[in-house]
Order: structure tokens, then C-alpha cells, then sequence
């Protein structure tokens, strides 16, 4: 691999730190969804101005579930690299084309592995 691992180490803990604080964000929306409705007694479900509670609620939690999966990909980045298998497919030893892992730092495995599953 001809790329500067401490260039890619940066990369990746940026996106860890972005990651992070978006996970602590959607996590504080999440929970201020979940106070509005316990203060309020608003029958959202047949509220026909807008999308209910329930729907926010989920929403955020898919969002928040996304960013926490992300952010465990990232983290598993950083330990690979530090381990000297970043950039090496898990499944078949081949290097991770450059151009995969520079659309996907977090790629575990090559293009045509990852088109297998």
C-alpha cells in the first residue's frame, strides 16, 4: 500500500471525532423527543398537521443507530491500522484498492469480497 498511514490515521480520527459528537447530539435530540412526550398529552397519532412522535422518534433512533455502527467501524479502522492489516481484505489477504478506501476508510473488505455478501 503506498498511502501515508499517518495520513490515513488523521483521517480516520477526524471522522471519529466528527462521528462522536453527532452520536451525542442525535443522542441529546433523542432524549429530548422522549421529555416532550412525557410532558405533553397531545394525541399526535391522529394529529394530521405533521409526523407523530413516534415517527421522529424513530427516526432519530435509526439515525442515532447508523452513527453509533459508524463510529464502532471507525474505531475497528484505527485498531486494524495499528495491527498493520488496514488496507488487507478480511476475507481473501488482498490489498483494499486506494480507491475504495479513500470512499470508504472504514472498507474491511475489497470491492469484489464485499460484492459477495
Amino acid at each position: 500500500m503506498d498511502r501515508d498511514f499517518s495520513a490515513v490515521r488523521a483521517e480516520l480520527l477526524a471522522s471519529r471525532d466528527a462521528t462522536e459528537a453527532q452520536v451525542r447530539a442525535l443522542d441529546d435530540d433523542l432524549r429530548a423527543v422522549f421529555e416532550a412526550s412525557r410532558s405533553s398529552n397531545a394525541d399526535d397519532e391522529h394529529d394530521p398537521e405533521g409526523s407523530t412522535i413516534a415517527f421522529e422518534r424513530a427516526q432519530l433512533t435509526a439515525v442515532l443507530t447508523a452513527a453509533r455502527r459508524r463510529l464502532t467501524e471507525l474505531d475497528v479502522a484505527v485498531q486494524r491500522l495499528d495491527a498493520g492489516t488496514y488496507g488487507v481484505c478480511e476475507r481473501c489477504s488482498r490489498p483494499i484498492p486506494a480507491e475504495r478506501l479513500a470512499a470508504r476508510p472504514s472498507a474491511r473488505t475489497c470491492v469484489a469480497c464485499a460484492s459477495r455478501r
